[in-house]
């Protein structure tokens, strides 16, 4: 009967128009309970907005699907899932809940780190999903994920959602949102096990794997 933490994270949120979605709104400010909590929430603001800045960068990048990859590369372990965006995924106002982006884009980073490892998965962690833009009732979203660096025992994924909003308007696909998750391969006695190491191939993939250091 014992309790214990299991899951912590700290989420952006931004207000925006009821009538004018793509308004957005001033937030009424908070009373602090004392200074320093205003200055390290001030501070977790000014990381998040690098973090954004410096993912927005990595926009341009795409994942295609590569014909006999060899096991343990970036190529081997890639994945991507289609999905229509219907009504039960959607707010009341047209627009795809996070919560119901970040499930998929969770399993897409999940076959990721199981193809490799053909072992109990689980995630350990996920650095900043960020959402880019609206995705609009109606949309067709392709998930895509690639492994971009392993520890011994830990694997790093990047993901991409793409949407393709061709049901009301002739816009073309964009990139909607990006997040890296950490994964770990566990035992059937819930024990860490070693990972397979990445290969890299091209300087992108070398380059990315350093990043992941």
């Amino acid at each position: 009967g014992a309790k214990k933490v299991t899951n912590k994270a700290t989420l952006w949120y931004v207000p925006l128009s009821l009538k004018n979605v793509n308004k957005v709104l001033e937030v009424p400010p908070i009373q602090y309970a004392r200074k320093e909590q205003e200055d390290e929430g001030k501070k977790r603001y000014e990381e998040q907005k690098l973090d954004r800045l410096e993912t927005k960068q990595r926009n341009g990048d795409l994942i295609f699907p590569v014909i006999n990859p060899e096991p343990h590369t970036v190529g081997y372990s890639q994945s991507s899932l289609i999905h229509l965006v219907g009504p039960s995924d959607c707010t009341l106002l047209g627009f795809v809940h996070g919560g119901v982006t970040m499930k998929l884009m969770d399993e897409v980073a999940g076959i990721v780190a199981a193809r490799p490892c053909k072992t109990n998965i689980v995630t350990a962690s996920v650095d900043a999903i960020n959402f880019h833009e609206k995705i609009k009732k109606g949309s067709v979203i392709t998930i895509s994920g690639r492994m971009t660096f392993t520890s011994n025992k830990s694997m790093e994924i990047e993901v991409f959602v793409d949407a393709d909003p061709f049901v009301d308007e002739p816009r073309e696909r964009y990139r909607a949102v990006s997040a890296f998750f950490t994964y770990v391969s566990l035992s059937k006695e819930g024990k860490p096990l070693p990972v397979p190491q990445l290969l890299t191939e091209t300087e992108d993939e070398k380059r990315r794997f350093e990043e992941g250091k």
